[in-house]
C-alpha cells in the first residue's frame, strides 16, 4: 500500500475528524451554553441533535449529487461549510442562532460521512480497502479525542480563576477552535485526485487511468482498469446515468439493501451518539463531579482511538462479519452493565453536603435533608423544583457529586466497554461494508439513502436522550439501548455476509442477483 494512497485517504476523511470534533465539543459546550440560554431538555436535545437533522438532508442528496459532479467538488464545499459553521456557532447570540449555525455544520458532515468512504473505496483495491475506509473512522475518533482534550483544558482554565475565560465565553472558544482544522481540510482537498471509478462512469477513461497509474503504477493500474471496465460494460450508458430511488428496491438489490439498512440502523439505535454527544453529562450522573467528568471524556476518547486501530488491524484479517458480531455482543453486555450500575444508585443530601455546596440558593435544598431517593428521576425533579431549571443545570455536577451513592467504576467500565466494542465493530465496519455492498452504478446514491436513515436514527436518539434521562432515568435508558443491541446481534448472526478480500466487482457478482 503506497504512502500516497494512505495520504489521500487520510485527507479525504478529515471531514470525519471535524465530525468527531464537533460531536465531542458539544458535550462540554452544553454545560455552559445550556444554562446561559436556560434551555429545556428538548431545546438542549435540539441544539445537540440539529446537525444530525441537517445531515439527513445532505446524506440523501450528496451521494446522488456526487454521482453527477464528482466526489471531490462536493467535499470542497463540505470543508467550506464546516468553517462557516464553526465561526457562526462561536458568535451565537441566541438559542436559534446556535442551532442554525450547527445545522450548517450538519450539512457538511452529512455529506462527508457519505462521500469519504465512497471515494476511498473507489480508489482502493480489494486487499487494502478495509484498512483505508477505516481511516474515516480513525479520523472521527481522533476528532473526538481532540475535542475532549480541548474541552478539558478550556474547562480547567475556566475554573482555575483565570479572568480571561468565564462561564459566558468559554463555550464560544470551545466551538470556535474548530475553524482551524476546517480551513486546513479545505486547502488539502485541492491536492487530491478525482475518483477513478467515478471518472470511468463518466467515460473519462484516460483521466481515470492516469489517476490509477499515479497511485498504483502501470501494472496494477492496468488490472484495476480492466476489472472496472468489465463491471461497467453494458450497465452504464448516457441514458442510464441517473439512478432513482425505486431502482434500489429492484429484486436484484433487495438483499444488499436489507443488510445495509439493518447495519445502518443498528449503528445508531444502540445509542453511540447519545454517549459521545452527552459524555460529560453521563459521567456527571455517576456523581464524580464536573471536573472529573471532563477528564473521563479524555479516557473515553482514548479508548476509542486505541480500539479503532484494533479494527484497522483486524478488518482485513478477521473479516467484517466476525468483528460486527463480536462487537455487537460486547455492546449489549456493556450497556446492560451500565443499566445495572445505575439501577443500584441511591441519592441523599445531608446537612453537611448542602452546606458545602458553593452556589447561591443552595440553602433551598435543606428541605430535602437526609431524604433517600431510590432513583435519579425523583431526585432531580425535586432539585429542579427547589432551584429552578437554570440554577440546577449550572450546578448539577456538584449536586450529584454530593448526593450520589453508586458504584461509579461499574458504570465507567460499562461505558468504556461500549465505546471499545463499538470502535472495532459497528463504528468503522459499517462504512466499509456499505462501500462494498452496492454496484458501482448505485453506490453513491445507495450509501446516501442508508446514511440518511442512519442519520435520522442518530437525530432521534440525540434529541430525546435528555428527555429520556429526565423521565425514564439512567437505568431504564441504558437498558433499552442494551436490549436493542441484543436483538441486533441475533438478526446480524442470521443475515450478515462476508466481503473480506473480494473486489467490488466480485462482491457484486455474488450478492447482486440478476
Amino acid at each position: 500500500m503506497s504512502k500516497k494512497l494512505i495520504l489521500i485517504a487520510f485527507v479525504v476523511s478529515l471531514g470525519g475528524f471535524l465530525f468527531g470534533f464537533d460531536a465531542g465539543i458539544i458535550s462540554g459546550v452544553m454545560n455552559y451554553a445550556g444554562p446561559e440560554f436556560n434551555l429545556s431538555d428538548i431545546q438542549s436535545g435540539w441544539v445537540v441533535s440539529s446537525p444530525s437533522f441537517a445531515a439527513m438532508i445532505a446524506m440523501i442528496f450528496s451521494g446522488r449529487l456526487s454521482d453527477v459532479v464528482g466526489r471531490k467538488k462536493i467535499l470542497i464545499v463540505v470543508a467550506f461549510l464546516y468553517a462557516i459553521s464553526a465561526l457562526f456557532s462561536a458568535y451565537a447570540t441566541s438559542y436559534e442562532m446556535l442551532y442554525i449555525a450547527r445545522m450548517i455544520g450538519g450539512l457538511a458532515f452529512g455529506a462527508a460521512l457519505v462521500l469519504a468512504p465512497t471515494y476511498i473505496a473507489e480508489i482502493s483495491t480489494a486487499d487494502n480497502r478495509g484498512k483505508l475506509v477505516s481511516i474515516q473512522q480513525l479520523n472521527i475518533v481522533l476528532g473526538f479525542f481532540a475535542a475532549f482534550l480541548s474541552n478539558y483544558y478550556f474547562n480547567k482554565y475556566n475554573t482555575s480563576g483565570d479572568s480571561f475565560f468565564t462561564d459566558e465565553n468559554v463555550w464560544r472558544w470551545m466551538l470556535g477552535v474548530e475553524l482551524i482544522p476546517a480551513i486546513l481540510y479545505f486547502i488539502f482537498l485541492f491536492f487530491i485526485p478525482r475518483s477513478p471509478r467515478w471518472l470511468f462512469t463518466k467515460f473519462r477513461n484516460e483521466e481515470a487511468k492516469q489517476v490509477l497509474v499515479s497511485v498504483y503504477g502501470e501494472v496494477k493500474a492496468e488490472q484495476e482498469t480492466n476489472s472496472i471496465l468489465n463491471s461497467l460494460e453494458g450497465t452504464t450508458t448516457k441514458s442510464e446515468d441517473k439512478v432513482k430511488l425505486k431502482d434500489l428496491f429492484k429484486p436484484a438489490l433487495r438483499f444488499v439493501l436489507i443488510v445495509g439498512l439493518i447495519v445502518g440502523v443498528l449503528q445508531q439505535i444502540t445509542g453511540i451518539n447519545a454517549v459521545y454527544f452527552y459524555a460529560t453529562s453521563i459521567f456527571k450522573q455517576t456523581g464524580i463531579g464536573t471536573d472529573a467528568a471532563f477528564a473521563s471524556g479524555i479516557l473515553l476518547s482514548s479508548i476509542t482511538v486505541i480500539f479503532t486501530f484494533v479494527a484497522m488491524y483486524l478488518i482485513d484479517r478477521m473479516g467484517r462479519r466476525p468483528l460486527l458480531l463480536i462487537g455487537t455482543a460486547g455492546i449489549a453486555i456493556s450497556l446492560l452493565l451500565c443499566a445495572y450500575g445505575f439501577k443500584q444508585a441511591t441519592y441523599q443530601l445531608t446537612s453537611q453536603s448542602i452546606t458545602e455546596l458553593q452556589f447561591e440558593g443552595a440553602d433551598k435544598l435543606s428541605a430535602f435533608t437526609d431524604k433517600v431517593y431510590e432513583n435519579d428521576v425523583d431526585f432531580k425533579n425535586d432539585m429542579k423544583s427547589a432551584l429552578g431549571n437554570q440554577i440546577y443545570s449550572k450546578n448539577d455536577g456538584a449536586i450529584l457529586e454530593s448526593a450520589t451513592s453508586i458504584n461509579a467504576t461499574l458504570v465507567l467500565i460499562g461505558v468504556l466497554g461500549f465505546i471499545a466494542c463499538f470502535a472495532f465493530s459497528l463504528g468503522p465496519v459499517m462504512w466499509v461494508l456499505l462501500s462494498e455492498l452496492f454496484p458501482n452504478k448505485y453506490r453513491g446514491f445507495a450509501i446516501g439513502v442508508i446514511a440518511f436513515v442512519n442519520s435520522f436514527i442518530s437525530w432521534v436518539v440525540q434529541l430525546i436522550f435528555p428527555w429520556e434521562l429526565s423521565n425514564f432515568g439512567n437505568a431504564l435508558t441504558f437498558f433499552i439501548f442494551g436490549a436493542i443491541a441484543c436483538i441486533g446481534f441475533f438478526v446480524m448472526l442470521k443475515i450478515l455476509p462476508e466481503t473480506k478480500g473480494k473486489s467490488l466487482e466480485q462482491i457484486e457478482r455474488e450478492l447482486v442477483t440478476n
